[in-house]
This record gives C-alpha cells, sequence and structure tokens, in this order.
C-alpha cells in the first residue's frame, strides 16, 4: 500500500491531540495496546480513501475499531464518553479537548 501524504497528516494529528491528552487515550482505550489502536485507525483511513470519502475516522468507526480491539461490546457510558470526543461538521469531524 502506497503512503497517503493526508492519511500521515490526519494521523498525525490524530496522534499528537492523544500524546497531549493521556487521560483522554486511557479512558477510550482501557487497556488495549496503543500501536494495535494507532493502527487499526491508520487502515480505516486508508478505506475511507480507497472509498473515496475523507481521510479521518467517524465517531462509529472509531467505536467500531475499539470494540473490535477489546473483542466484546462496550457498555452504553463508554460509548457516550467516546461519543463526546469527536464532533462531525459540515468540514469533516474534529475532536474536542
Amino acid at each position: 500500500m502506497m503512503k497517503n501524504v493526508d492519511v500521515d497528516i490526519y494521523l498525525n494529528h490524530f496522534k499528537t491531540f492523544f500524546d497531549k491528552n493521556p487521560n483522554d487515550l486511557t479512558e477510550l482505550l482501557g487497556d488495549v495496546l496503543v500501536n494495535d489502536f494507532y493502527d487499526k485507525v491508520e487502515e480505516q483511513c486508508y478505506k475511507n480513501l480507497e472509498k473515496g470519502e475523507d481521510v479521518s475516522v467517524t465517531r462509529q468507526q472509531l467505536i467500531e475499531i475499539v470494540v473490535e480491539l477489546k473483542n466484546g461490546t462496550i457498555p452504553p457510558e463508554e460509548v457516550k464518553r467516546i461519543n463526546k470526543l469527536f464532533q462531525k461538521t459540515k468540514y469533516g469531524s474534529f475532536c474536542l479537548n
């Protein structure tokens, strides 16, 4: 797979947010390995790009990644916490910190 500059920029900003807000990352992932999480996010970015969509992951895609990594279901209160982190606008999704 060829690297894409837009995906690299998005992932850099994504990781920078969580580097500056490690508690948000812990709340989101719990005991899931961070590198596995970032790999799945990158994979989803490329899937979005192949579909002709914006490279950024949606709130639902982020939830699905966390569920996949945790191999189970997320309690409703955790879904609410995740949903508060990302807001969708007509310009794309952004993270509130």
